[in-house]
């Protein structure tokens, strides 16, 4: 028996078959890069749940889709800035009137926080808090092995706690968050002032290796980076004092200086009783995650249908 897990984005849509064990028997993804219309993203979700459906041998128990916005109930309240439409879409429903299987959608953070608590570097804790950093930061948390999404789901918003009542604009139209200090957009935008070039010349891969090298711009931004890093997390240890800090994306060369940086720089800073049981660790599943969080959400669903054979 298999799931079908999509996890959209505004570059790719990423699709996999998953068995009952946690392993992807089949997986690719789509380009969504060039997409003008809601309705061309809902077009290429169908076009991927059909050639999952194609490359399975067994039974499909359904499909896990991870989307960026807010989701509540398979609806789609809001969807990311960099995706066309998506505003009270029942995406769900959608998907299940033209394949006629069961879906489970939900945020791909959500999705991915969920992953790596069943596979990956959260495997074994009940209560860890999950951030992903890019081009904004998304975060997650699970309490009591629950994911935990306030009420309505519209919470975890851990990229908008604010920092700076008087910072930089940040993307919600607020000032001085999270995300518009810390993410990997605002390093990069921080380095290329820096060096005086443009933000199309540099990436994370970049800066990591000139940091390591021992560039001095790249020591200046990466420790500004880490500060702000530091400040963002002390709060949520705060809050939620998990038993892990999981941060995927974020500067990776395939050692641990960033988790150690951050960590070291967090215990300067938090309540000693709040950081007693809490690490901060690497996501361990890359893209597998939001995969391997959808396939397991359907795992866990009950059945809804009479029948799942695609339309």
């Amino acid at each position: 028996m298999y799931a079908i897990a999509i996890d959209v984005g505004s570059t790719y849509l990423r699709c996999g078959l998953i068995n009952l064990r946690g392993e992807i028997a089949y997986s690719f993804k789509m380009p969504s890069k060039d997409v003008l219309s809601e309705g061309e993203i809902i077009a290429l979700i169908n076009v991927a749940v059909r050639k999952c459906a194609g490359a399975a041998d067994g039974k499909i128990l359904g499909v896990g889709i991870g989307f960026p916005g807010i989701v509540e109930n398979n609806v789609i309240l809001g969807g990311a800035d960099n995706l066309p439409g998506f505003h009270q879409v029942n995406l769900g429903a959608v998907i299940t009137a033209s394949t006629g299987l069961n879906v489970v959608v939900d945020n791909d953070a959500n999705m991915m926080a969920w992953g790596e608590m069943q596979f990956g570097a959260g495997k074994n804790c009940s209560d860890a808090v999950f951030l992903t950093l890019g081009t904004g930061i998304g975060g997650s948390a699970i309490i009591n092995n629950k994911l935990y999404g306030g009420y309505q789901n519209k919470g975890t918003e851990f990229g908008h706690i604010i920092i700076n009542f008087d910072g930089p604009p940040c993307s919600c139209g607020g000032r001085g968050c999270f995300e518009a200090y810390a993410s990997i957009k605002a390093l990069i935008q921080d380095y290329s002032r820096l060096k005086g070039i443009d933000t199309s010349e540099v990436n994370r891969e970049i800066i990591a290796a000139n940091y390591l090298a021992g560039e001095a711009e790249a020591i200046e931004v990466m420790e500004r980076h880490f500060e702000y890093m530091a400040i963002g997390i002390t709060s949520l240890i705060h809050i939620f004092s998990p038993q892990k800090m999981i941060i995927g994306g974020g500067i990776s060369d395939g050692t641990d200086f960033y988790e150690k940086e951050i960590s070291s720089r967090v215990a300067k800073r938090v309540m000693p009783d709040t950081f007693t049981n809490s690490m901060i660790v690497r996501a361990g599943m890359g893209y597998e995650a939001c995969l391997l969080g959808c396939a397991s959400r359907v795992f866990a669903t009950p059945m809804l249908l009479s029948s799942n054979e695609l339309r």
